[in-house]
Parts: C-alpha cells; structure tokens; sequence
C-alpha cells in the first residue's frame, strides 16, 4: 500500500505541524504555534542567534527567529490587557460600580448634575484608558523580563508576581509599625 501526501507521519489531515511540534526528547516545542506563543528562554534563545546571523538550535530561519519574539511580546502584551480589563469588571472597580460608589459617599464633581450616569460618563475618559495603559505595561515588562532572562531563570511572570507579595508585606509592616507608635491610628484602621 502505497503512502499518499496526505497522509504524513501523523496522519491524515494532521494539524499538528501547525498546532506545535516536539523533537523527541525536547519538552520545550520547535515548531507551529506553540512555539511562536512560547517563552524565549533568554538572549541565547533569540538574541545571540540574531547577532551571529545564525539559526537557533531547531534551525528557525533570522526571520521566524524575530516573529516569535513580536509574537510573543505582543500575545503577553494583549493578554496582559485583557486581564487587566476582565480584573477591573469582576473586583467592581469599573466606570459603573465607581459612579455608584462616589454617589453614595455624598461627593460629587463641581459643575455638573449630581447623577450617577453623569458622573459614569466622565469616568468613562479615565478608568479603561488607565486600565489599558497599565495592563499593557504590565505584559511589557512581563515579556521584557522573559526575554532578557531574569536571575535564577525565573519567568517575567514570577518576577512581578514576587515584587508585589514583597511590596505587600513591607506595607502591611509599616502599617503595624504605625499604629505601634501612634495609638490614634489603631482606631483609624480599627485595630481596637
């Protein structure tokens, strides 16, 4: 029986050289688009192979070299996004539930109707740019971080991850210090 050219060594109408391959023994994938969406394992991974004019260990042309590292800064960037969007929705931070907020606290913006609707308008210009902004920064730096390759072979990700349990410790320390000195502030913080 005869092979046709449809039918490769993965079988018939396989995606999988689209989908992602594997060279045997590697855990990391060479090809299709889970490489493309992959972490570049720092600059030996994609910087190196660049300067040298040379092809990576899998033997990705200087070209598909570059679009897995556009690739995977902006899926980092966009996903960052997207999160960050999706977390000011489900942590009630966004325009709405902030209008209803400042309306039950009595404030309002001087010079305009005292309406929760008005006020959701204007907060409209501020909180998804800001929200945007800073989620894409956030996938920036992520991607940065995996792309120069951190100390310890740690993931951009983590990276961040660490820095803000260690900024929330050192705040939540400081606080306690606080009302250590001061015994007003326990009241303020309801410690007491």
């Amino acid at each position: 029986m005869s092979q046709t050219p449809l039918l490769g060594r993965q079988g018939w109408f396989s995606m999988s050289d689209y989908i992602g391959t594997y060279e045997p023994g590697q855990t990391a994938a060479s090809g299709g688009f889970a490489w493309y969406a992959s972490m570049p394992a720092g600059v030996n991974d994609w910087l190196l192979p660049l300067l040298n004019q040379q092809t990576d260990m899998f033997g990705h042309s200087l070209t598909q070299i570059m679009l897995h590292v556009i690739f995977y800064v902006v899926l980092m960037t966009v996903g960052s996004m997207v999160f960050a969007k999706f977390w000011i929705d489900t942590t009630n931070m966004g325009t709405k539930d902030v209008a209803k907020q400042i309306e039950r606290t009595g404030m309002q913006i001087p010079g305009f109707r005292k309406n929760p609707k008005v006020l959701e308008k204007i907060l409209e210009n501020y909180i998804p740019p800001v929200t945007y902004f800073s989620g894409a920064f956030v996938g920036l730096l992520a991607a940065g971080a995996d792309l120069l390759g951190t100390v310890g072979n740690a993931t951009g990700t983590g990276l961040l991850l660490a820095v803000g349990i260690i900024l929330r410790t050192y705040e939540q320390i400081q606080k306690e210090q606080a009302m250590e000195m001061h015994p007003m502030l326990r009241q303020f913080f309801g410690a007491e």
